[in-house]
């Protein structure tokens, strides 16, 4: 009999396995996701009580010139000792910085007569303040105002360059040993810098330390996003992007409740350091990022990081056993090794070079109009506590709703759509006539709340466009540019006193700017986590629309 020759039975390749399909085993969404979340959602509340602080603690009371004992002729009231001795502004007020060389007792008889403008000169015993919204603050401390009101100004300014050479640091460190390890250290150095600023004496020390406690923070702000994204799946980065960031706006509230039950400057600051403590002890119960571990070689932690994981989510260990035993070639495709990489990597490649440029330009334009609106919160008709809740409490329907044009609309076409009506609210407020407060107060909290989903979406974006090797690396630099932006920020209101609009038109222009540039940035929705620079250079459109059913 005659046998037909057998064909060789085609052998499939086998499949190879990403690590989000180990996350996805590990449970991609579970009890130790949340928990994770909610350890970093204690840094992200941090964040703003001190990145907005300089609104309060150095908040300008109303004030005039020291008035000399010999100056008072007899029992005069406070209007009339103030009549004699303090010229008045075109609109009746009294003014801040000068004085009469000499009591115009003439005025108590004919409040219209004219004053010899050579009787005015500038206040040379100091000043008088109004002490009844705050019992001091660092311009009453160390009298910056008048001649020395840029001082004030420059406080921000400080702080802020500090937060823009901390995330260069803090990018590199935390990719070279890890994101826990420079968390835990940012926290540490949080509450000793904070509490050095608290208790400064002088000027110039309390401007270095406000320097090294933003240099600190910006450990958290990098950190925190990369942790929080690079433990949850896929199809989840937009409801903990949105998440985490609501916890900055639950921050900001709170900022407006402690300053308006604390009106000293110095425990005002204690205030807001303390909570750092509670975040250095939730250190204990985070983990490190899997991808980390495993793009660096360390497989046996990242294995036990996974495991950990899975036992929390309540899969069983002998169904995840198959994916540890996979764990090895994960981490093989990865790359894993020792090779460190720099800032550099952002610009050697075409693609991540495009990417690097245009998110530069787009933090810097979101950072500073944000900034530019949230440290401008007078002039609109309402206290300071109370605009800045309302401030405040906008950012929150504002992010909900992000959650949907995130989903639906992706990335991109938001981040252009929320920086371009950020810059359409501040053109608004330039024309608007100051006479129409409530009007100006609803643009500008309409503007804060789009300026706030623009900073969600970029802080989102940004962990999305770069690969795990270099990916903190990447917001390190995006933070720098930003942090650049707001260190600026103050510098630009002293332009006023040339045109009160001048500053707004330029907050306006950047945005603007900056929001026709995000329209050059890839779309990363439904697309996975790149993990090389080579899954950037590559784009993985494929992968994209085989998860897209995910989502």
């Amino acid at each position: 009999m005659d046998f037909l020759p057998l064909s060789p039975i085609p052998i499939s390749p086998p499949v190879k396995l990403s690590f989000d399909d180990l996350l996805h085993e590990a449970g991609g969404f579970g009890r130790f996701q949340v928990l994770t979340l909610l350890i970093l959602c204690i840094s992200r509340i941090i964040l703003p009580l001190h990145f907005l602080q300089h609104i309060f603690i150095s908040a300008v009371p109303p004030h005039h010139c020291t008035i000399p004992n010999h100056r008072n002729p007899g029992n005069l009231s406070q209007e009339d000792l103030l009549l004699i001795n303090i010229p008045q502004e075109p609109d009746g007020t009294f003014s801040s910085c000068k004085m009469f060389s000499e009591p115009q007792l003439h005025l108590l008889l004919n409040r219209s007569e004219g004053v010899n403008m050579s009787w005015v000169q500038s206040c040379d015993q100091g000043w008088d303040y109004d002490h009844s919204t705050f019992t001091s603050t660092t311009v009453t401390q160390w009298d910056l105002v008048c001649e020395k009101k840029g001082l004030k100004q420059i406080l921000a300014t400080f702080f802020f360059i500090g937060v823009m050479l901390g995330t260069v640091v803090f990018g590199y460190l935390s990719d070279r040993f890890g994101r826990r390890a420079m968390l835990l250290l940012a926290l540490v150095l949080s509450l000793l810098f904070g509490g050095l600023a608290a208790g400064s004496v002088s000027y110039p020390m309390f401007a270095v330390s406000l320097a090294l406690s933003g240099s600190s923070l910006s450990g958290l702000t990098i950190t925190v996003v990369a942790l929080s994204l690079e433990w949850v799946e896929m199809q989840h980065r937009t409801v903990v992007g949105v998440m985490t960031s609501l916890c900055w706006s639950m921050g900001n509230i709170l900022l407006a409740l402690i300053a308006y039950l604390v009106r000293d400057w110095r425990w005002l600051a204690v205030s807001i350091n303390a909570p750092c403590i509670l975040g250095i002890v939730s250190i204990w119960w985070l983990s490190e990022s899997p991808r980390w571990l495993l793009t660096k070689g360390f497989t046996e932690r990242g294995e036990k990081e996974l495991v950990r994981c899975a036992a929390m989510n309540g899969r069983k260990l002998d169904s995840f056993s198959k994916s540890k035993e996979n764990i090895h070639s994960v981490a093989e495709s990865l790359g894993s090794s020792s090779t460190a990489h720099s800032y550099i990597d952002l610009f050697r490649t075409p693609r991540l070079r495009k990417i690097s440029l245009c998110a530069g330009l787009v933090w810097f334009g979101v950072a500073f109009s944000y900034y530019g609106i949230s440290l401008d919160i007078s002039g609109f008709g309402l206290n300071l506590f109370l605009t800045h809740f309302l401030y405040a409490l906008v950012e929150v329907p504002a992010k909900l709703s992000l959650y949907f044009l995130l989903k639906y609309l992706g990335r991109c076409k938001t981040q252009a759509f929320t920086l371009l009506m950020t810059g359409v609210c501040i053109g608004a407020n330039v024309v608007i006539p100051r006479a129409l407060e409530p009007l100006r107060t609803t643009i500008a909290i309409i503007g804060k709340g789009f300026s706030e989903a623009a900073f969600t979406v970029v802080i989102l974006y940004t962990a999305e466009l770069y690969p795990t090797v270099i990916r903190q690396n990447g917001a390190g630099y995006t933070s720098f540019v930003g942090r650049l932006g707001v260190a600026v920020a103050p510098l630009i209101k002293l332009l006023d006193d040339y045109w009160p609009p001048l500053s707004n038109v330029i907050f306006c222009s950047m945005a603007l700017v900056s929001g026709l540039t995000a329209a050059l940035l890839p779309e990363t929705h439904n697309v996975p986590l790149p993990e090389l620079i080579s899954d950037v250079e590559h784009r993985r459109a494929a992968d994209g629309k085989k998860n897209k059913a995910r989502d």
